[in-house]
Protein backbone atom coordinates (compact mmCIF):
# COMPACT_ATOMS: atom_id res chain seq x y z
CA UNK A 1 0.00 0.00 0.00
CA UNK A 2 1.67 3.65 -1.33
CA UNK A 3 2.52 5.58 2.01
CA UNK A 4 3.10 2.32 4.47
CA UNK A 5 6.51 1.39 5.27
CA UNK A 6 7.23 -2.32 6.28
CA UNK A 7 9.81 -2.38 8.33
CA UNK A 8 12.02 -4.88 7.54
CA UNK A 9 13.15 -3.12 4.95
CA UNK A 10 16.05 -0.40 5.38
CA UNK A 11 12.80 2.28 5.64
CA UNK A 12 12.50 2.17 9.27
CA UNK A 13 9.42 0.91 11.13
CA UNK A 14 6.17 1.64 11.11
CA UNK A 15 3.38 3.44 9.32
CA UNK A 16 2.88 6.50 8.05
CA UNK A 17 -0.69 8.04 8.53
CA UNK A 18 -2.68 8.29 4.82
CA UNK A 19 -4.65 10.73 6.09
CA UNK A 20 -3.15 13.78 7.71
CA UNK A 21 -3.88 14.79 11.10
CA UNK A 22 -7.12 16.79 11.34
CA UNK A 23 -7.33 20.34 11.93
CA UNK A 24 -8.96 22.25 14.93
CA UNK A 25 -12.43 22.71 13.54
CA UNK A 26 -15.67 21.55 15.34
CA UNK A 27 -18.82 19.69 13.87
CA UNK A 28 -20.69 21.69 11.16
CA UNK A 29 -18.16 24.70 12.17
CA UNK A 30 -20.00 24.45 15.53
CA UNK A 31 -17.75 25.56 19.25
CA UNK A 32 -16.43 22.69 20.73
CA UNK A 33 -18.10 24.18 23.81
CA UNK A 34 -20.79 26.84 24.24
CA UNK A 35 -19.30 30.41 25.07
CA UNK A 36 -20.81 31.62 28.51
CA UNK A 37 -23.63 33.46 27.57
CA UNK A 38 -22.96 35.86 30.71
CA UNK A 39 -22.90 39.86 29.29
CA UNK A 40 -20.79 42.97 30.67
CA UNK A 41 -22.93 42.85 33.78
CA UNK A 42 -21.17 39.54 35.15
CA UNK A 43 -16.69 41.33 34.89
CA UNK A 44 -18.61 44.40 36.04
CA UNK A 45 -20.06 42.41 38.96
CA UNK A 46 -16.59 41.13 39.85
CA UNK A 47 -15.21 44.34 39.78
CA UNK A 48 -17.61 46.63 41.87
CA UNK A 49 -17.56 43.04 44.23
CA UNK A 50 -13.55 43.35 44.73
CA UNK A 51 -13.67 47.02 45.19
CA UNK A 52 -16.36 46.74 48.28
CA UNK A 53 -14.26 43.89 50.12
CA UNK A 54 -11.25 46.25 49.83
CA UNK A 55 -13.09 49.35 50.75
CA UNK A 56 -14.61 47.44 53.68
CA UNK A 57 -11.04 46.46 54.65
CA UNK A 58 -9.34 50.06 54.86
CA UNK A 59 -12.60 50.92 56.15
CA UNK A 60 -12.15 48.99 59.17
CA UNK A 61 -8.63 49.75 60.12
CA UNK A 62 -9.32 53.25 59.84
CA UNK A 63 -11.80 53.16 62.12
CA UNK A 64 -9.77 51.31 64.33
CA UNK A 65 -6.93 53.76 64.26
CA UNK A 66 -8.81 56.88 64.30
CA UNK A 67 -8.94 58.30 60.71
CA UNK A 68 -12.60 59.55 60.24
CA UNK A 69 -12.71 60.92 57.02
CA UNK A 70 -10.94 57.57 55.40
CA UNK A 71 -13.02 55.39 57.22
CA UNK A 72 -16.58 57.35 56.39
CA UNK A 73 -15.28 57.48 52.34
CA UNK A 74 -14.31 53.37 52.23
CA UNK A 75 -17.69 53.08 54.73
CA UNK A 76 -19.92 54.79 51.94
CA UNK A 77 -17.83 54.00 48.67
CA UNK A 78 -18.02 50.00 49.98
CA UNK A 79 -21.53 49.98 50.55
CA UNK A 80 -22.21 52.06 47.29
CA UNK A 81 -20.26 49.21 45.31
CA UNK A 82 -22.04 46.62 47.30
CA UNK A 83 -25.39 48.04 45.67
CA UNK A 84 -24.13 48.07 42.55
CA UNK A 85 -22.39 44.38 42.78
CA UNK A 86 -25.77 43.19 44.15
CA UNK A 87 -27.81 44.85 41.16
CA UNK A 88 -25.50 43.54 38.51
CA UNK A 89 -25.58 40.14 39.81
CA UNK A 90 -29.43 40.26 40.37
CA UNK A 91 -29.59 41.51 36.72
CA UNK A 92 -27.86 39.14 34.78
CA UNK A 93 -29.43 36.32 36.79
CA UNK A 94 -32.56 37.64 34.75
CA UNK A 95 -34.90 37.81 37.39
CA UNK A 96 -34.58 38.63 40.97
CA UNK A 97 -36.65 35.52 42.50
CA UNK A 98 -33.91 33.48 41.26
CA UNK A 99 -31.57 35.33 44.02
CA UNK A 100 -34.08 34.46 46.49
CA UNK A 101 -34.01 30.46 44.99
CA UNK A 102 -29.91 30.87 45.72
CA UNK A 103 -30.73 30.79 49.32
CA UNK A 104 -32.74 27.84 49.84
CA UNK A 105 -29.57 25.97 48.87
CA UNK A 106 -26.52 25.68 51.02
CA UNK A 107 -24.33 23.45 49.40
CA UNK A 108 -20.32 23.04 50.13
CA UNK A 109 -19.30 21.46 47.04
CA UNK A 110 -20.66 24.46 44.70
CA UNK A 111 -19.16 27.88 44.60
CA UNK A 112 -21.75 29.39 43.04
CA UNK A 113 -23.95 28.44 46.30
CA UNK A 114 -20.65 29.01 48.75
CA UNK A 115 -20.83 32.29 47.38
CA UNK A 116 -24.31 33.57 47.90
CA UNK A 117 -23.69 32.90 51.48
CA UNK A 118 -20.79 34.55 51.47
CA UNK A 119 -22.39 38.09 49.66
CA UNK A 120 -25.28 37.33 52.12
CA UNK A 121 -23.01 37.28 55.71
CA UNK A 122 -20.83 40.21 54.12
CA UNK A 123 -24.00 42.31 53.17
CA UNK A 124 -25.30 43.56 56.25
CA UNK A 125 -21.98 44.91 58.03
CA UNK A 126 -21.35 46.84 55.08
CA UNK A 127 -24.90 47.96 54.65
CA UNK A 128 -25.13 49.00 58.00
CA UNK A 129 -21.74 51.10 58.23
CA UNK A 130 -22.13 52.23 55.22
CA UNK A 131 -25.91 53.73 56.08
CA UNK A 132 -24.36 55.42 59.00
CA UNK A 133 -21.63 57.00 57.81
CA UNK A 134 -24.01 58.69 55.45
CA UNK A 135 -25.99 60.19 58.23
CA UNK A 136 -25.34 63.94 58.45
CA UNK A 137 -23.35 65.11 60.83
CA UNK A 138 -27.06 67.43 62.28
CA UNK A 139 -28.58 64.16 62.03
CA UNK A 140 -26.19 62.17 63.78
CA UNK A 141 -27.74 61.34 67.70
CA UNK A 142 -25.63 62.50 70.00
CA UNK A 143 -24.60 61.54 73.88
CA UNK A 144 -25.17 57.59 74.84
CA UNK A 145 -26.72 57.00 72.09
CA UNK A 146 -25.06 58.44 69.39
CA UNK A 147 -21.86 56.12 71.42
CA UNK A 148 -23.92 53.47 70.79
CA UNK A 149 -24.28 54.15 67.28
CA UNK A 150 -21.01 54.10 66.00
CA UNK A 151 -20.33 51.20 68.03
CA UNK A 152 -22.70 49.18 66.04
CA UNK A 153 -20.95 50.90 62.76
CA UNK A 154 -17.94 49.95 63.94
CA UNK A 155 -18.78 46.09 64.13
CA UNK A 156 -20.90 46.06 60.91
CA UNK A 157 -17.40 46.73 59.48
CA UNK A 158 -15.52 44.88 61.57
CA UNK A 159 -17.54 41.94 60.57
CA UNK A 160 -17.84 42.96 56.63
CA UNK A 161 -13.84 43.15 56.55
CA UNK A 162 -13.37 39.74 58.38
CA UNK A 163 -15.86 38.46 54.98
CA UNK A 164 -13.82 41.22 52.32
CA UNK A 165 -11.42 38.25 51.62
CA UNK A 166 -13.52 35.37 50.65
CA UNK A 167 -15.79 38.14 48.86
CA UNK A 168 -13.12 39.05 46.77
CA UNK A 169 -11.66 35.85 45.70
CA UNK A 170 -14.19 33.42 45.39
CA UNK A 171 -15.20 34.64 41.82
CA UNK A 172 -12.22 33.70 40.85
CA UNK A 173 -13.18 30.56 42.21
CA UNK A 174 -16.25 30.40 40.68
CA UNK A 175 -14.74 31.00 37.41
CA UNK A 176 -12.42 28.66 37.38
CA UNK A 177 -14.33 25.57 38.17
CA UNK A 178 -16.31 25.84 35.22
CA UNK A 179 -15.44 24.23 31.71
CA UNK A 180 -14.07 27.44 29.91
CA UNK A 181 -10.55 26.17 29.35
CA UNK A 182 -8.41 29.53 30.11
CA UNK A 183 -10.62 29.88 33.49
CA UNK A 184 -9.46 26.48 34.58
CA UNK A 185 -5.89 26.04 33.68
CA UNK A 186 -5.08 29.31 35.70
CA UNK A 187 -7.27 28.18 38.74
CA UNK A 188 -4.27 28.37 40.84
CA UNK A 189 -3.75 32.21 40.29
CA UNK A 190 -6.83 33.68 39.62
CA UNK A 191 -7.81 34.04 43.27
CA UNK A 192 -4.23 36.49 43.80
CA UNK A 193 -5.27 38.31 40.74
CA UNK A 194 -8.45 38.88 41.68
CA UNK A 195 -7.83 39.56 45.41
CA UNK A 196 -4.97 41.79 44.76
CA UNK A 197 -7.09 43.22 42.24
CA UNK A 198 -9.85 44.34 44.82
CA UNK A 199 -7.24 45.56 47.33
CA UNK A 200 -5.87 47.81 44.57
CA UNK A 201 -9.15 49.19 43.51
CA UNK A 202 -10.14 49.55 47.39
CA UNK A 203 -7.14 51.74 47.83
CA UNK A 204 -7.65 53.93 44.55
CA UNK A 205 -11.40 54.36 45.83
CA UNK A 206 -10.06 55.67 49.10
CA UNK A 207 -7.03 58.01 47.54
CA UNK A 208 -9.48 59.73 45.50
CA UNK A 209 -11.88 60.46 48.16
CA UNK A 210 -9.59 60.21 51.51
CA UNK A 211 -7.19 63.61 52.28
CA UNK A 212 -3.88 62.70 51.88
CA UNK A 213 -3.19 63.08 55.39
CA UNK A 214 -5.12 60.25 56.43
CA UNK A 215 -4.53 57.78 53.07
CA UNK A 216 -1.84 56.51 54.23
CA UNK A 217 -2.65 53.25 54.90
CA UNK A 218 -4.61 53.26 51.55
CA UNK A 219 -1.27 53.88 49.13
CA UNK A 220 0.25 51.02 51.09
CA UNK A 221 -2.41 48.76 50.17
CA UNK A 222 -2.11 50.60 46.56
CA UNK A 223 1.10 49.23 46.57
CA UNK A 224 0.73 45.47 48.01
CA UNK A 225 -2.25 45.07 46.13
CA UNK A 226 -0.51 46.36 42.64
CA UNK A 227 1.88 43.35 43.43
CA UNK A 228 0.43 40.44 44.03
CA UNK A 229 -1.86 41.02 41.55
CA UNK A 230 1.33 41.79 38.34
CA UNK A 231 2.70 39.06 39.94
CA UNK A 232 -0.18 36.97 39.24
CA UNK A 233 -1.29 38.07 36.41
CA UNK A 234 2.07 37.56 34.92
CA UNK A 235 2.65 34.03 35.93
CA UNK A 236 -0.58 32.59 33.92
CA UNK A 237 1.16 34.85 30.76
CA UNK A 238 4.07 32.69 31.43
CA UNK A 239 2.60 29.30 32.14
CA UNK A 240 3.58 27.13 29.25
CA UNK A 241 -0.18 25.48 28.56
CA UNK A 242 -1.88 26.29 25.72
CA UNK A 243 -5.02 26.88 27.51
CA UNK A 244 -3.50 30.14 29.06
CA UNK A 245 -2.51 32.01 25.63
CA UNK A 246 -5.90 33.26 25.71
CA UNK A 247 -4.70 35.66 28.13
CA UNK A 248 -1.89 36.41 25.59
CA UNK A 249 -4.07 37.20 22.57
CA UNK A 250 -6.20 39.53 21.14
CA UNK A 251 -8.52 41.87 23.01
CA UNK A 252 -8.02 39.79 26.34
CA UNK A 253 -3.85 40.67 25.90
CA UNK A 254 -4.85 44.27 25.11
CA UNK A 255 -7.02 45.01 28.21
CA UNK A 256 -4.34 42.80 30.64
CA UNK A 257 -1.62 44.96 29.40
CA UNK A 258 -3.78 48.16 29.80
CA UNK A 259 -4.60 47.08 33.40
CA UNK A 260 -0.88 46.34 33.90
CA UNK A 261 0.32 49.78 33.02
CA UNK A 262 -2.31 51.75 34.41
CA UNK A 263 -1.88 50.01 37.54
CA UNK A 264 1.66 50.37 37.88
CA UNK A 265 1.18 53.95 37.18
CA UNK A 266 -1.01 54.20 40.13
CA UNK A 267 1.05 52.64 42.24
CA UNK A 268 3.57 54.73 41.38
CA UNK A 269 2.04 57.78 42.09
CA UNK A 270 0.98 55.88 45.69
CA UNK A 271 4.62 55.99 46.24
CA UNK A 272 6.04 59.25 45.01
CA UNK A 273 3.83 62.76 44.75
CA UNK A 274 0.69 61.16 45.81
CA UNK A 275 1.76 61.73 49.48
CA UNK A 276 1.92 65.50 49.19
CA UNK A 277 -0.27 66.12 46.12
CA UNK A 278 -4.25 65.92 46.61
CA UNK A 279 -4.39 65.62 42.90
CA UNK A 280 -1.67 63.33 42.01
CA UNK A 281 -3.32 61.63 44.80
CA UNK A 282 -7.00 61.20 42.95
CA UNK A 283 -5.10 60.62 39.54
CA UNK A 284 -3.55 57.32 40.83
CA UNK A 285 -7.24 56.47 42.53
CA UNK A 286 -8.42 56.91 39.28
CA UNK A 287 -5.68 54.61 37.39
CA UNK A 288 -5.63 52.09 39.58
CA UNK A 289 -9.50 51.75 39.75
CA UNK A 290 -9.50 51.82 35.60
CA UNK A 291 -6.45 49.22 36.11
CA UNK A 292 -8.69 46.94 37.78
CA UNK A 293 -11.19 47.29 35.54
CA UNK A 294 -9.88 46.54 32.43
CA UNK A 295 -8.11 43.40 34.78
CA UNK A 296 -11.64 42.14 34.97
CA UNK A 297 -13.26 42.96 31.39
CA UNK A 298 -9.52 41.20 30.47
CA UNK A 299 -9.98 38.04 32.42
CA UNK A 300 -13.92 37.83 31.38
CA UNK A 301 -12.95 38.19 27.44
CA UNK A 302 -9.89 35.58 27.64
CA UNK A 303 -12.60 32.62 28.84
CA UNK A 304 -15.04 33.00 26.06
CA UNK A 305 -12.44 33.40 23.43
CA UNK A 306 -10.96 30.44 24.94
CA UNK A 307 -14.55 28.53 24.33
CA UNK A 308 -15.11 29.87 20.88
CA UNK A 309 -11.73 29.06 19.42
CA UNK A 310 -12.10 24.92 18.96
CA UNK A 311 -8.15 24.78 19.62
CA UNK A 312 -8.48 25.43 22.80
CA UNK A 313 -10.60 22.22 23.66
CA UNK A 314 -9.12 19.96 20.80
CA UNK A 315 -5.52 20.77 21.19
CA UNK A 316 -4.37 20.31 24.64
CA UNK A 317 -6.75 16.63 24.42
CA UNK A 318 -4.52 15.27 21.77
CA UNK A 319 -1.79 16.09 23.78
CA UNK A 320 -2.65 14.16 26.64
CA UNK A 321 -3.60 10.95 24.08
CA UNK A 322 -0.34 11.22 23.06
CA UNK A 323 1.53 11.49 26.27
CA UNK A 324 -0.34 8.49 27.50
CA UNK A 325 0.54 6.65 24.77
CA UNK A 326 3.49 6.82 25.15
CA UNK A 327 3.78 6.66 28.65
CA UNK A 328 4.75 10.13 29.58
CA UNK A 329 3.12 12.25 32.79
CA UNK A 330 0.33 14.47 30.86
CA UNK A 331 1.80 18.41 30.06
CA UNK A 332 5.25 17.38 29.44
Amino acid sequence: MKGRKDGKGGGGGGEEPMVPRAAFTSYYGRPVLKPPVWEWMVPAYLLTGGLSAGAALLAAGADLTDRPSLCRSCRIGGFGALLASSYLLIGDLGRPLRFHHMMRVAKPSSPMSVGTWILLTYGPGSSLAGMIAMLPKAWRPRGAIGTTVDWVARLGGISAAAIAPALASYTAVLLSQTAVPAWHEAHKELPFVFTGSAAASGAGLAMICAPVSEAGPARRLALVGAAIEIAAAQRIDRKPQFETSAFTHGSAHTMRKASEYLTLAGAAAALTYARRSRVVAALGGLALLAGSAFQRFGTFEAGVASTKDPAYVVKPQRERLDAKAQGRPAGT
